[in-house]
Order: C-alpha cells, then sequence, then structure tokens
C-alpha cells in the first residue's frame, strides 16, 4: 500500500510539473514576434530612406518577406519538437503565426504583380492610363499602381500579436497590437514615405519588443527549471 501511495504521489508531481511547464513557456521563446519585428522594421525604414533622400539599393527590400517565411516554420517545427506538453493555446498560436506569414506574403505578390497584369490588360483591350501635368497641361503615360497597401498591412501586422495576447494574456502584445491600430489611422492621411515610418514603428512596438520582453522571460524561466 505504500509503494502504491508514493507511485501515486510520483506521478502527480510529474503531471502538475509538465503543466506548469506548459503553463509558463507560453508558446515559445518570443523568435517569430522578433524575427517578423525586425524583418519588417529594417524593410520600413530602408523604403523611408529611399524615398526621402531619393536613391535605390537595386532591389525592392520588402522581398525579405518571403525569406522570413523559412525561419518561421522552422520556429514552428522547433518548437514542436522541444515541448512534451502543449496547450490549446501553444497549439492555436502556432497556426495564427503561420498563417500570417502566408497572408502577408500573397499581400506582397499582389502588390509586386498586380499592377504589371493590370498594364497588360489594358494593352490588350488597347487602351492605357494617361495623366495630365496640371501646371502645364502636358499629358504623360502613367503606369498601372494601386493605392498605398500599408494601410493593410498594418491591420494583418496587428492580427498575430493581438491574437497570441488575448490567448496568452500578454499584456505587451496587445498593447503593442492597439497602437498597430492607431498607426492604421494615421495612415490614412499621411504620404507614402511616411505610411513607412509607421511601418517600422509597427515593427518595433507591435513585435520586436514584446518579443524581447518575452525572450527574456522565456530564458529566466528556462535557467529556474535547470
Amino acid at each position: 500500500m505504500k509503494e502504491k501511495n508514493l507511485t501515486q504521489e510520483e506521478s502527480l508531481a510529474i503531471i502538475t510539473e509538465m503543466i506548469g511547464k506548459a503553463k509558463t513557456t507560453f508558446n515559445e521563446s518570443g523568435a517569430s514576434a522578433i524575427l517578423w519585428g525586425a524583418v519588417v522594421a529594417i524593410c520600413g525604414l530602408v523604403t523611408f530612406a529611399e524615398a526621402h533622400w531619393d536613391f535605390s539599393i537595386g532591389f525592392d527590400i520588402w522581398l525579405l518577406i518571403f525569406a522570413a517565411i523559412i525561419p518561421q516554420v522552422w520556429f514552428i517545427i522547433r518548437e514542436s519538437r522541444r515541448q512534451v506538453v502543449k496547450t490549446h493555446a501553444q497549439a492555436a498560436t502556432d497556426v495564427v503565426w503561420l498563417v500570417y506569414g502566408i497572408s502577408i506574403a500573397c499581400i506582397v505578390s499582389y502588390a509586386l504583380i498586380a499592377p504589371g497584369v493590370s498594364a497588360g490588360f489594358l494593352q490588350d483591350d488597347g487602351m492605357e492610363m494617361m495623366y495630365r501635368v496640371t501646371a502645364t497641361g502636358e499629358l504623360r503615360h502613367a503606369r498601372t499602381w494601386i493605392p498605398s497597401l500599408t494601410s493593410v498591412y498594418l491591420i494583418i501586422y496587428a492580427f498575430p500579436t493581438m491574437a497570441t495576447g488575448l490567448i496568452c494574456r500578454f499584456g505587451p502584445m496587445i498593447y503593442g497590437a492597439l497602437l498597430c491600430y492607431v498607426f492604421f489611422f494615421v495612415s490614412l492621411y499621411v504620404p507614402f514615405k511616411y505610411d513607412m515610418l509607421l511601418a517600422a514603428g509597427a515593427g518595433i512596438f507591435n513585435w520586436l519588443i514584446p518579443g524581447i520582453i518575452l525572450q527574456k522571460k522565456f530564458r529566466k524561466e528556462g535557467a529556474a527549471d535547470v
């Protein structure tokens, strides 16, 4: 009877420890938030610099978004292998960040492909876009374009952060997402180059800072478990 009681106590202790670790590790080490925060901040600042000082780095810096999807998938795979117990909250946030990566890649693809395809359709129909210079009245050829998608991006940026913050009750991500929504409304009234500053700010406050806070928390708890 004594041996049976001891086994039950040990089992209960193991289960309690596993549940405790599952709650404290939350979802991950903050790697996803740091990754996307750094990428968006760099892309936004570089694009603003190009527009403000009138130069080009020779390629679209926002293509880094596609490259960021690869480490994002690796982070998810690594977390799934490392964690013995995975809560529903952890599984949900993993899916949120994966869907975010796919969605943002689709929007970037739209911004890069749609203008050229639309111009081709116009040419096939024998039409061409023109615009008139107000000062001189001169007609010039216009490149097919779409309004700045930065406002749309800002909404998408806030989505995984707000979802993660609410699911896991992590305040810095909730506040960062709310600030991102504020940036969205500001973006409706400012020129393109300032949209890029707002995008960079979203990357920093919406992801990078919460991710750093989360990583410090994660490391501290990891050290305490050793």
